[in-house]
C-alpha cells in the first residue's frame, strides 16, 4: 500500500477509535496527517470514502480468517491454531496503531457499529464472513468426527455454533472490561473443557 495513503488511514483510524465517525471532521484528519488538503483529497474525496477503505482494510480483512492455514488433522489443533491466529492479528493491529491502552479496546467494537450505518453493504459482508466461519468450523468438526477424535450426539453445526458464539461472547465481555490480552487463555480454558466433553 502507498505509504501516504496508509499514513492517512492509520491516522484516521486512531481518531475514529477515539471518537465516533460523526464526531471526527475531515479538517481534523487533514491536520493530524500533516498533509496539505490537496494531497489528502487526492486519496480520499470524502470522510465516508476514507472510513469505507479503513473498514475494508483493517476490520473486514482481519475478520476474513484464513481457516485453511489451521491444523486439518486434529480438531484440537484446529481451534488452538485459531486462538493463536486471532490473538496475533489483534495484537498486530494494536501495534500498528501504537495502541497500548487496553481499556480503550471497546472502541474496536464501536467502529463496527458506525460501519453498520455508514457502509451500505457492511452487514452483507459480515453475514458472508459469518457463513464462511460457521462452515469452516463445521468442516473441522466433521474431520474430527471422521478421524475418531470426536464422539458426541451433537451435530457438526451445533458444535460449530458453540465455538463461534462462545468466542463472540467471551470477546465482547473481555473487550468491554479492557482485558483483551486475556482473550486467548480464556477461550482455551472454556474450549478445552468443552472439547473434553465431546472427544472420543
Amino acid at each position: 500500500m502507498n505509504t501516504t495513503k496508509e499514513h492517512i488511514m492509520k491516522t484516521a483510524l486512531k481518531l475514529f477509535l477515539q471518537k465516533s465517525f460523526k464526531e471526527v471532521t475531515m479538517k481534523e484528519i487533514v491536520q493530524k496527517t500533516g498533509l496539505s488538503k490537496g494531497a489528502f483529497y487526492h486519496y480520499f474525496p470524502s470522510k465516508q470514502d476514507l472510513f469505507s477503505e479503513i473498514i475494508n482494510t483493517y476490520y473486514l480483512k482481519m475478520a476474513a480468517v484464513e481457516y485453511e492455514r489451521f491444523d486439518r488433522k486434529s480438531f484440537y489443533g484446529f481451534y488452538h491454531d485459531y486462538v493463536e491466529y486471532i490473538m496475533n492479528e489483534f495484537m498486530a493491529l494494536k501495534k500498528l496503531l501504537e495502541d497500548t491502552n487496553d481499556e480503550d479496546d471497546i472502541n474496536y467494537l464501536t467502529i463496527a457499529f458506525d460501519a453498520i450505518h455508514i457502509i451500505p453493504d457492511f452487514n452483507l459482508k459480515v453475514e458472508e464472513l459469518h457463513v464462511l466461519e460457521l462452515t469452516a468450523w463445521a468442516e473441522a468438526v466433521a474431520r474430527g468426527r471422521a478421524s475418531g477424535e470426536l464422539d458426541t450426539v451433537m451435530t457438526d453445526d451445533q458444535i460449530a455454533c458453540m465455538f463461534v458464539y462462545s468466542n463472540d461472547g467471551i470477546g465482547l465481555h473481555l473487550i468491554q472490561e479492557g482485558r483483551v490480552k486475556q482473550l486467548g487463555p480464556k477461550m482455551l480454558e472454556l474450549w478445552d473443557g468443552f472439547y473434553n466433553e465431546i472427544k472420543a
